[in-house]
Order: C-alpha cells, then sequence, then structure tokens
C-alpha cells in the first residue's frame, strides 16, 4: 500500500488567509499566488528543485506590508510539511546542498529532527529586492523551521547580488529538504533515529 505523503493545511487570523497544500512525491508543479512577487518566485524555486508539488493561496494585509503574509505562508508551509512525513519513518532525515548562482554560493543543511532550530547566516546588501524587504528572509525560514520540527542551518560562502544570494538559498534549500524527505529503502518502515521515535512538530504560532 503506497501511503500518499500529502497534506492540507488552512491558516485563518484577522490579517491573513492562506491555503496552502503539499505533496513530497510530487513532480514539481508549483501554483501560488501570495499578494507578494517575489515570494512566489522563491516558493516556485522551492517546488521546482524539490520536486515538490505545492500550492499556496494566500490574501492577507499586503496594502500594510507583506511581513504578515511572509510570515503566514511560512507557518502554513511548516505546518503542511510537518503533516505531510508525520513520524518521518523511512526517510533520510539528513540534507545538505551548495548552491551556486553566478557569484553567490549558499550552502543548506537540514536535519528532520523534529527539534526547531535556525542558524542563519545569510548577508544581503540591499534591503529591498523589488519591493519585497529582504529581511523578511529570515522571517520566513523561521516560520518553517518553528512550524515543521527542521534543524536548518544557512550559510552564505558568497555573493555579492542581493537577488542571487536569495535565490540560491531558497534552491540549496528545495534540496536539501528534498534529500532529507526521499525514502531511504535500507530503513524501510524505521524510524531514522537512535531513540526510536522523532517529535512531530505541532502549531507554533
Amino acid at each position: 500500500m503506497t501511503i500518499l505523503r500529502q497534506a492540507e493545511i488552512h491558516r485563518i487570523t484577522s490579517e491573513t488567509n492562506v491555503l496552502a497544500s503539499l505533496n513530497i512525491d510530487g513532480t514539481g508543479n508549483c501554483k501560488v499566488e501570495t499578494g507578494v512577487a517575489f515570494l512566489d518566485h522563491m516558493l516556485h524555486q522551492i517546488a521546482s528543485h524539490g520536486l515538490f508539488d505545492l500550492n499556496i493561496k494566500a490574501k492577507g494585509d499586503t496594502h500594510i506590508d507583506d511581513h504578515h503574509t511572509n510570515e503566514d505562508v511560512g507557518i502554513a508551509f511548516g505546518q503542511s510539511l510537518s503533516k505531510a512525513i508525520g513520524d518521518r519513518k523511512g526517510i533520510n532525515r539528513f540534507g545538505h546542498f551548495a548552491a551556486p548562482l553566478d557569484e553567490a554560493l549558499v550552502q543548506v543543511v537540514l536535519d528532520c529532527s523534529g527539534r526547531p532550530h535556525l542558524s542563519y547566516g545569510l548577508e544581503i546588501p540591499n534591503q529591498k529586492i523589488g519591493t519585497y524587504d529582504t529581511e523578511l528572509v529570515k522571517e520566513f525560514f523561521a516560520a518553517v523551521v518553528n512550524n515543521s520540527g527542521l534543524t536548518l542551518h544557512i550559510r552564505q560562502l558568497n555573493g555579492t547580488n542581493s537577488h542571487h544570494i536569495v535565490e540560491a538559498c531558497f534552491k540549496a534549500f528545495a534540496r536539501a529538504l528534498r534529500m532529507a524527505t526521499e525514502l531511504d529503502p535500507r530503513r524501510a518502515n524505521d524510524i531514522p533515529s537512535s531513540k526510536g521515535i522523532l517529535e512531530q512538530a505541532g502549531p507554533k504560532a
């Protein structure tokens, strides 16, 4: 019997309305409409390079700024990821990738540990990419980590162009997450931990 590793999350607050669905074992299909154009572009990178099927539709108070929408999309993505991988049986658990984009080089290492932790090392020269505040990159990944139970380390090895740095980061994250969530045929139905259990993250916000 094939277990479908997919999930849907509907998050509604006084600031945003986010519907997110994720299929880990997808082909890279992506339909996203968050109202934040650069965030949409980065979500496409996650789907394409992670081979995840990702659908996100969000409406938020972007007339104020992009902060709430950016964070709540991260929360919904993180919760859908946690729900989709469930008890984490059979997965590789660890993933790593270094992605270049012209002069930029960003390394991402992660662990589907159930213990949320973000170590963030991007140094983005510009405060904005288009209309997107670059400080929101960290906020997005913090929301993902806290709601998925990932241990996530992001390291910038090189880069001077803000767009290149951020896009390389999302591409590296996608490939590392793909590696970590793919099934290890040698583990079959075993949980990849010497403790015999990995905590499943619950909603944090």
